[in-house]
């Protein structure tokens, strides 16, 4: 309990009230050190997703050329295609936490979203945000 154990500071979260209210319920933020220790770090997690994203739009590109130019089959897109959706929901939702959770300036948060939208900015996105230190805790 976090007015119980004067070692355990509470977050920016609960005291602003209103979203970040809202949005304890849907992420789930440390209160302990226990806690956090049993969890990756997001900063981990969104490496993870971000690489993720960058080999699933590799593979439909490449689809993509072996149906469309190619002519040979179509599985590189069934599979890609289905990959790459269920990659961009995970990576959006995942910058999402890490900006949160990070503590991102404004800017961060909004390049890692658009990041997902063109072939392959989420890779060296992330080389960037780990060189800049985005990606560590604060």
């Amino acid at each position: 309990n976090v007015e119980k154990d004067a070692s355990i500071k509470p977050g920016p979260w609960q005291a602003r009230g209103g979203i970040g209210i809202a949005l304890c319920a849907l992420v789930p933020l440390p209160c302990t050190k226990l806690q956090d220790s049993l969890h990756l770090h997001i900063g981990q997690v969104f490496t993870a997703a971000a690489r993720f994203e960058a080999f699933t739009w590799t593979g439909l590109l490449i689809g993509m050329l072996l149906k469309h130019v190619l002519d040979l089959t179509e599985l590189g897109v069934w599979l890609f295609g289905r990959l790459h959706g269920a990659a961009f929901l995970v990576y959006f939702f995942v910058s999402l936490v890490a900006a949160i959770r990070l503590r991102w300036p404004w800017w961060a948060a909004v390049l890692a979203v658009l990041a997902a939208i063109p072939p392959l900015v989420t890779y060296p996105l992330e080389l960037w945000f780990r060189r800049r230190g985005i990606l560590e805790r604060t």
